[in-house]
């Protein structure tokens, strides 16, 4: 990741290498492949952001002057990977914020856990709470104050000797919802020190993946399907059969 003080100094090369792989792109949208470690927006490290790196790259690609407009109407914890969609135009961010608060957007996401879930397949619906201080989120069992429903489903998609590969599509939109939601039934991901996995991944990532995405496009009205392939590693091979 470059630091924020290098980004002036970045070459045209620089700039098109260091954004991860481009899944989808059109005059109101682009969606690339989120690598582990890479940050959506801009936080307290002072690392570049993919919003600032795409708009960058769009700015230099299509010979803009200044900085190409990128608005991001959701968001990827830093350790996962997988499908990061942006938009190019305030027409697109603002009717893709609202696919997004209605529901409209369908996201499945690959999760690795070391323990066998309750049942193969079935539905998690908890109450959410959020510690800003701890930036950790808790699922209780029953409403309290400030608590946010959390609802989504799940199946078995996979198993090797020690893992086990779960689908999962999420209904709501909550802060470290899938993470807290699994840590819950007993089976944090894998990596996922915060939510008591007993071991970190070596690159310091957690094993979600935001793998697909489907949508009726809010300006051309076509449907939209975008798929990500998982991380290069071995364990996400096994399962991806790659």
């Amino acid at each position: 990741m470059i630091s924020q003080a290098k980004m002036n100094n970045i070459e045209i090369f620089e700039l098109m290498t260091d954004i991860p792989k481009i899944l989808f792109e059109d005059n109101h949208f682009i969606a690339v492949n989120k690598r582990t470690g890479d940050i959506i927006q801009g936080d307290k490290t002072g690392d570049i952001p993919l919003s600032s790196l795409i708009a960058g790259y769009i700015a230099k690609r299509d010979n803009k002057p200044g900085e190409a407009f990128i608005g991001v109407p959701h968001r990827l914890d830093r350790p996962v990977s997988g499908i990061a969609l942006f938009a190019k135009t305030s027409k697109g961010l603002e009717r893709m914020n609202e696919l997004f608060r209605n529901g409209a957007v369908k996201k499945i996401y690959w999760a690795i856990v070391s323990k066998m879930p309750p049942q193969d397949e079935g539905e998690l619906f908890h109450y959410l709470t959020r510690n800003e201080k701890q930036n950790k989120s808790y699922a209780r069992n029953k409403p309290t104050q400030g608590a946010k429903e959390a609802r989504l489903r799940y199946k078995l998609a996979g198993a090797s000797d020690n893992y086990y590969l779960l689908e999962i599509e999420l209904l709501t939109g909550r802060h470290h919802q899938i993470r807290c939601q699994l840590a819950a039934i007993g089976c944090p991901i894998k990596g996922d020190l915060k939510y008591g996995a007993p071991r970190s991944n070596p690159d310091g990532g957690i094993s979600l993946h935001a793998r697909s995405m489907r949508f009726l496009h809010p300006v051309k009205k076509e449907e939209i399907f975008i798929e990500a392939a998982p991380p290069d590693e071995s364990l996400w091979n096994y399962f991806y059969g790659r």
